[in-house]
């Protein structure tokens, strides 16, 4: 219980932190179009991941934390792509990357936890 509010707390301080990028960046066309892509992925991690939090079986939780995988992921290829199109800095993106990853790897974890079970060694 406390680990899915902490997760809950976690990404939706990441959300906070996705929106202020959004806000900041250049408002030229392509910042604008990859901006909202990573604007719309990087806040449905912690939509989803709430949904997550009120599966009402197995199937439903392994289906609704394989979409916040998912959603996790393509916000790190948004990030990647500001970044290696020279949109923001990579400085400045270093912090959101590594979080974005770190609840990339948390969330992926979770899945094939519930999908696969955890296998004895």
């Amino acid at each position: 219980m406390y680990q899915s509010e902490e997760l809950k707390a976690r990404s939706k301080k990441f959300a906070l932190r996705i929106i202020s990028l959004f806000q900041s960046l250049p408002k030229t066309e392509e910042a604008r179009t990859i901006g909202k892509q990573v604007l719309r992925s990087g806040t449905s991690v912690a939509a989803n991941y709430r949904a997550v939090c009120r599966a009402r079986s197995k199937a439903e939780f392994i289906s609704k934390m394989g979409i916040v995988v998912e959603e996790a992921d393509e916000t790190v290829l948004w990030l990647e792509l500001l970044v290696e199109a020279k949109i923001s800095k990579q400085e400045k993106m270093e912090l959101l990357l590594k979080e974005a990853n770190e609840l990339l790897a948390i969330f992926a974890a979770s899945y094939h936890t519930a999908k696969y079970g955890v296998k004895k060694k």
